[in-house]
């Protein structure tokens, strides 16, 4: 493969002796990967119900390699009732070392197309808030789907300037990831076009903007909060030496340990000789030629002061007694699987639509966002149509209306193909209305029932095209 002269000789410096088995590893294969999603289902039933091989990426828990030459899993049922995301490896890395707990105010800063997103909103188990941030609202829109195929519904999705945000969220977070737009050189291996890209824009441009973000950022973090910030570059400017600027700038932060892994490599403090920086060690490389995987950096950052967990008043959007149709279909959940005890306070309605928002967001208006919530689904003419994002945050038993197939049932395939299934003997005998339909247990979408028919509900948009 052809690489820069001036990104070789880059190597050369950093790596030392360690060059020659780098340069090796771009003859072998790439690596592809899945994470659980711990949110659905436990890493011990998926191993155990999952249709192809995979073995363990031994430093994420709920993190597996898989043949991508042999199978494909983005074309498994499993894949639509949200049960995994692909993932490299090593991009699996930075939400799973940053420490989060359910009730959490979380921001993903540069969050599309959703791969930590996804994992971060998974560990909340519906509990606290999750920001999904991309100023590309394209790219934005593809993250919204990945968030509710994923079945979370305590999000806030959002495409803005992140110095917008920050005049939004002052200290508002209690953990901010930032996986910082970057030069790609650590993926040269696994994409080659990434080389170009390189060409055009290099590590100078790349680290103009993650110096800004990263102050603005800091200003959205709590005192007492983690950040963790990480780039797929080798880059010592956009990566040393951005921390070095964020800690010169706000020397309130510091550099925390990152739980280790044989593989890791230490940051280099001498990518930034102008200060004598040692903790600068704990920060984490991955290079290809050490770990399965592409290559990486993380830092993990706290800013001084207590975290102070008490929890911010919600705003009651609710105004009195909700539309019967709605409060009815509501009232047939078991909001436990959702995150906590129903509130109707918690219940918005706008444009015709029901939203069943986090509790404690600041006043929103004049910020570009394409979901606020989890949207319930839409009023209708005295009915109320469930939404598919709610069907993807429920579980097999927190609805009693369910249909279940198996994987290897052809109607699973022609219902996210968007047809009619007869499901008579599944049904009783005079079922009707709405049904939620599984694969395995596991919620794909809706369905009316009539007649042991199940007219299809599943959203267009999402329908099985290949």
């Amino acid at each position: 493969m052809y690489l820069p002269e001036e990104f070789e000789e880059k190597m050369r410096r950093l790596l030392g002796r360690e060059y020659e088995a780098y340069l090796a590893c771009y003859e072998e294969p790439r690596y592809y990967g899945l994470r659980v999603n711990t949110k659905k289902i436990s890493v011990d039933e998926f191993i155990r119900i999952c249709p192809f091989e995979i073995r363990p990426v031994p430093w994420i828990e709920n993190g597996f390699y898989y043949d991508g030459e042999k199978v494909s899993p983005a074309k498994h049922p499993y894949y639509f009732a949200g049960l995994y995301y692909l993932q490299e490896p090593s991009a699996m890395t930075p939400a799973n070392r940053l420490p989060i707990e359910p009730g959490d105010r979380v921001l993903d800063l540069c969050a599309a197309p959703g791969g930590k997103a996804t994992e971060l909103g998974a560990k909340l188990s519906g509990y606290g808030m999750l920001a999904a941030n991309d100023i590309s609202s394209s790219r934005a829109k593809g993250l919204l789907k990945n968030i509710e195929l994923f079945g979370i519904g305590n999000v806030l999705v959002l495409s803005e300037e992140p110095g917008r945000l920050a005049a939004y969220f002052p200290e508002y977070f209690d953990k901010i990831l930032i996986d910082a737009p970057c030069s790609g050189e650590g993926m040269f291996r696994k994409d080659k076009k990434m080389v170009k890209a390189w060409k055009e824009h290099g590590p100078e441009y790349f680290s103009k903007l993650q110096r800004n973000i990263i102050l603005q950022a800091a200003d959205m973090l709590r005192p007492g909060g983690y950040m963790l910030y990480s780039t797929c570059t080798f880059d010592g400017l956009e990566n040393e030496g951005t921390i070095g600027y964020l800690l010169n700038e706000r020397p309130d932060f510091s550099i925390e340990e990152i739980r280790p892994y044989e593989g890791f490599g230490e940051g280099r403090p001498e990518e930034i000789p102008a200060r004598e920086l040692p903790d600068m060690r704990k920060t984490i490389r991955i290079f290809p030629h050490k770990m399965q995987g592409e290559g990486h950096f993380l830092a993990l950052l706290k800013k001084g002061g207590e975290l102070e967990r008490t929890p911010v008043a919600a705003e009651k959007k609710g105004k009195g007694k909700l539309p019967e149709e709605l409060g009815s279909f509501l009232e047939k959940i078991d909001w436990n699987a959702i995150g906590g005890e129903f509130d109707a306070g918690c219940i918005e309605l706008r444009g015709g639509r029901a939203y069943y928002m986090p509790e404690g967001l600041p006043q929103l208006t004049g910020i570009r966002f394409l979901r606020t919530g989890l949207l319930l689904g839409e009023l209708k003419k005295n009915r109320f149509e469930p939404s598919q994002a709610l069907a993807m945050c429920l579980d097999h038993g927190a609805y009693p209306d369910t249909v279940s197939f198996s994987a290897e049932d052809g109607r699973v395939l022609r219902y996210l193909k968007g047809e009619t299934l007869d499901a008579a003997e599944l049904l009783p005998a005079k079922a009707k209305g709405w049904y939620l339909v599984c694969v395995d247990g596991y919620p794909l979408g809706w369905s009316k029932a009539a007649g042991g028919m199940l007219k299809n509900k599943y959203l267009p948009g999402w329908r099985w095209n290949a």
